[in-house]
């Protein structure tokens, strides 16, 4: 599959909708402190539907546009990103094809992300990006770890308790669809 032919009209119409799945999920978790984010809902969704370029646009503007009125999730866009590119790429592989193969995509971007997540919570934020799963690196630190090695271990640990739930969601949702409405999706058309 093009890139091109990942932006469909209706790919095009879907990622508006998804960034504000992940806004508003987002913002409900952060205001909960949960030491979860399920702020990517909607980018699992797209990448795991229209993929990864279409994945890793909705991610990206997503926490471009979460960065207007919450400044913290701006610095994150590369994440975001990341994220739904590698659910694009776990789909492309046929890993979102039943609940058990979308769960393993879970853990794949769960396991890759740390590796993007780590510098920037680090070099912006000082390790400690303010979410309800900081503690687990401020308990690390306190334990003798560094600030590097204690976010990328935080990030081990939450990221499948995150990622997991996140991929079955947007699985769901996608098997939900009317079956009219699946094959306007670019992974589903004929």
């Amino acid at each position: 599959m093009k890139i091109q032919d990942e932006f469909t009209t209706f790919t095009v119409a879907l990622i508006p909708v998804a960034m504000a799945i992940n806004i508003a999920v987002g913002q409900l978790v952060a205001l909960l402190k949960l030491p979860v984010y399920l702020d990517c809902i909607g980018t699992l969704l797209v990448g795991f539907a229209c993929g990864p370029f279409a994945g890793a646009v909705t991610g990206g503007l997503s926490n471009a546009a979460w960065g207007l009125f919450s400044p913290s999730a701006l610095p994150f866009f590369p994440v975001a990103a990341w994220i739904g590119f590698a659910a694009g790429l776990c789909a492309r592989w046929g890993l979102a094809d039943t609940w058990w193969k979308a769960a393993l995509s879970g853990v794949v971007v769960a396991v890759t992300t740390p590796f993007v997540a780590t510098p920037i919570v680090v070099f912006v934020y000082g390790g400690v990006e303010g979410s309800g799963a900081s503690l687990i690196t401020a308990v690390l630190v306190k334990s003798g770890i560094k600030v590097t090695s204690a976010a990328f271990y935080k990030n081990l640990m939450v990221e499948p308790l995150d990622k997991v739930p996140t991929a079955l969601v947007a699985f769901a949702l996608i098997r939900s669809l009317p079956d009219r409405m699946m094959a306007r999706l670019p992974r589903f058309s004929a």
